[in-house]
């Protein structure tokens, strides 16, 4: 019965995150002026779609965790972390990318628009995030701490180099060193890009940085894992874009090296490390302990 409780309020917990972030990213796109009609109107039908803001849960939680409340860098924090994962998304559903029609249950920016417009919509979201950075934090170093972190994580030794080695992967023979290096530059490094995030905005000492960032890899390489998961157990419905996708495109994924049993072991093993890690924080970390499991746990 705990653990059902336990459930219910992770729930809850995220979709007041979800609902908080949603309101900040309304906020912050208003304050951007001469932004082109259609382009405006792209950026707003993106960033709208129904998604969980599952990154931006991440850096309110651990900023919770270290200040014991969300601040508004927080929540600036995790607008811009959004804005850089949904532009990923907007250029991944390109045709010379993974090439989906579909994205959070909706057409992918490419088809509701055109391909072009999907091309600087992305471009827009990215360099939008880091203004506000730049221009919204409290204090200049947590600024420029919180740029070099997500650029560092975002860039092209991270998120942009794991989509590179995904693509060159394709329906290849790729080893399981190779899988474990897309999965933690792809998902795992933004990830922890939104735990330290989170750290910087609550003040964090050097040792809880170092904890939420380590915590902040083994979550999102569990996460991508039970991606990979989903996307053979899952229906399309339920994932708000096409299911079986990475086996059709050839991908290189953990049931397609490791099979289903394998790849669920595995990220339980990563759940309880990310759990472990957390123990220094004692209650202050109950609700990111819950995230782990909610995420792990999770059916799209």
């Amino acid at each position: 019965m705990a653990e059902k409780t336990e459930k219910i309020d992770i729930k809850i917990e995220l979709e007041q995150k979800a609902s908080l972030v949603n309101e900040v990213i309304a906020a912050v796109i208003k304050g951007f002026v001469g932004i082109p009609d259609r382009l405006r109107e792209a950026i707003e039908y993106t960033l709208s779609a129904p998604g969980k803001r599952v990154r931006a849960a991440v850096v309110l939680l651990c900023c919770e965790s270290v200040a014991g409340n969300i601040n508004k860098d927080a929540e600036i924090a995790a607008a811009a972390i959004e804005m850089v994962h949904t532009y990923s998304l907007v250029h991944d559903d390109l045709p010379a990318m993974d090439d989906d029609d579909f994205r959070r249950g909706k057409p992918s920016c490419h088809k509701a628009f055109d391909e072009a417009t999907a091309i600087l919509t992305g471009d827009a979201l990215l360099t939008m995030a880091f203004e506000l950075l730049s221009t919204k934090i409290s204090e200049p170093s947590k600024a420029v701490e919180m740029i070099k972190t997500l650029a560092e994580a975002a860039g092209p030794a991270g998120m942009i180099a794991g989509q590179v080695d995904d693509l060159l992967a394709q329906n290849g023979t790729g080893s399981s060193d190779n899988l474990h290096n897309i999965h933690i530059n792809k998902t795992a490094k933004m990830f922890a890009a939104s735990a330290l995030l989170g750290a910087i905005a609550g003040g964090a000492s050097r040792q809880q940085k170092d904890l939420l960032g380590r915590f902040g890899l083994k979550l999102g390489l569990g996460f991508q894992i039970a991606d990979d998961i989903l996307d053979v157990s899952s229906t399309s419905t339920q994932l708000g874009k096409t299911a079986g996708k990475d086996a059709e495109q050839g991908k290189l994924t953990y049931p397609a090296v490791f099979g289903l049993e394998q790849s669920r072991k595995k990220a339980d093993e990563l759940a309880n490390q990310a759990a472990e890690i957390l123990e220094p924080f004692e209650e202050k970390a109950n609700m990111l302990k819950g995230l782990v499991l909610a995420l792990l746990n999770r059916t799209k």
